[in-house]
């Protein structure tokens, strides 16, 4: 059971959404960002890193995009869908941008690693954008 689960199921507030739902979503996001900063690393290595400035600036605006998101989805209590709903949906854009984009040069590992994440992830937000409405 991830942090995130077990967070939301000693929550002393009522979470008006399914609690599987949302810590997936905070997990997905939270290992993206992740994914997303470690693959930034990787591409500056590679031998030509020119070749990888699209991928690397969309990694790091996902990263910021699944950081911000995760965080106010961490706080259920507070939930304002005029503000939850345009960031998952930001979450969910990023995410497929990013991951067709690692999918181009999926030849290397950790592109394709990266490419799986935001897979996960925008799935996982489409998920708890649906389970919001």
């Amino acid at each position: 059971m991830s942090y995130a689960r077990q967070m939301l199921d000693t929550y002393p507030h009522p979470v008006n959404v399914d609690a599987s739902t949302l810590a997936a979503a905070i997990d997905a996001m939270t290992d993206c960002a992740q994914a997303r900063l470690t693959d930034t690393d990787a591409d500056l290595g590679e031998q030509n890193v020119t070749e990888m400035i699209r991928c690397i600036r969309l990694c790091l605006d996902c990263a910021d995009i699944c950081t911000t998101a995760a965080g106010v989805a961490s706080r259920p209590a507070g939930y304002d869908a005029d503000v939850t709903k345009p960031l998952l949906q930001a979450c969910v854009a990023i995410c497929k941008s990013c991951g067709d984009e690692c999918e181009r040069h999926a030849h290397m590992p950790h592109c394709q690693v990266c490419a799986e994440a935001c897979r996960r992830c925008e799935q996982a937000c489409r998920e708890l954008l649906d389970a919001l409405k």
